[in-house]
């Protein structure tokens, strides 16, 4: 399984403090059948600029490889790169692609998506392969016309495992999965107590609702998405 969405590396952001839980949250992830982990600490442009960031990102999986355990995921570099107005015209934005591929994970605003936000996120869209993170955030904030043109584009909708875990929420995720809306799941996970790895469960209502060929269906597209050219 591919975990889309983490905060494993250490002392990026407001997720793992340090090596010992970046390594405590990997090895839970590993226990669930996690075999590829996105690393995609937040990416905030009013607080720094991309390189800054870079070289963060880079000095905090320095710090983490070295301690990695042996047959552990294969950890993937990216971002939750936040929206902002003017997005779409941000100077090396490329750089914060997940690993390898030409995938953006976006983190978007929590309210009601106007007609120019849409224009942005089809001006990414023609850079870089969008992914909405979390999706179920948003989806109540948005009308159905909002909700369709997303659909309908190439764009990519992420969504976290407590999406589908939680009974209030399951249903909607379940008929999102129906749809084909969400094709990317994440755990989105911060730290060991409270917002940790719960991937396995969620695949396991997702397997129980559509069976194991639905779920390895889900596996291939999702290494098929990390093998797509820059």
């Amino acid at each position: 399984m591919i975990d889309w969405h983490s905060h494993i590396l250490p002392g990026m952001d407001d997720g793992s403090r340090d090596v010992t839980e970046s390594l405590c949250l990997i090895n839970m992830q590993m226990a669930q059948g996690v075999r590829t982990v996105i690393a995609t600490p937040h990416f905030y442009a009013d607080d720094e600029t991309v390189a800054s960031f870079l070289d963060r990102r880079k000095k905090a999986f320095e710090l983490l490889k070295t301690k990695l355990p042996a047959g552990g995921p294969d950890i993937k570099l990216g971002a939750e790169v936040r929206y902002y107005q003017g997005i779409s015209r941000m100077e090396n934005i490329n750089s914060l692609r997940i690993e390898g591929s030409n995938l953006l994970l976006l983190e978007m605003p929590m309210i009601s998506w106007s007609e120019y936000i849409l224009g942005e996120l089809r001006e990414l869209a023609g850079k870089s392969h969008i992914i909405l993170a979390h999706i179920e955030r948003y989806m109540n904030l948005q009308s159905r016309a909002v909700l369709k043109k997303i659909s309908e584009s190439d764009i990519l909708m992420q969504a976290n495992a407590e999406f589908f875990i939680s009974f209030p929420s399951r249903y909607k995720a379940i008929s999102f999965l129906k749809k084909g809306n969400i094709l990317l799941i994440g755990s989105d996970c911060h730290d060991i107590n409270l917002r940790y790895p719960q991937i396995e469960k969620a695949f396991n209502v997702i397997r129980k609702k559509f069976g194991d060929d639905y779920i390895e269906q889900m596996k291939k597209y999702g290494e098929s998405l990390l093998l797509t050219v820059i």
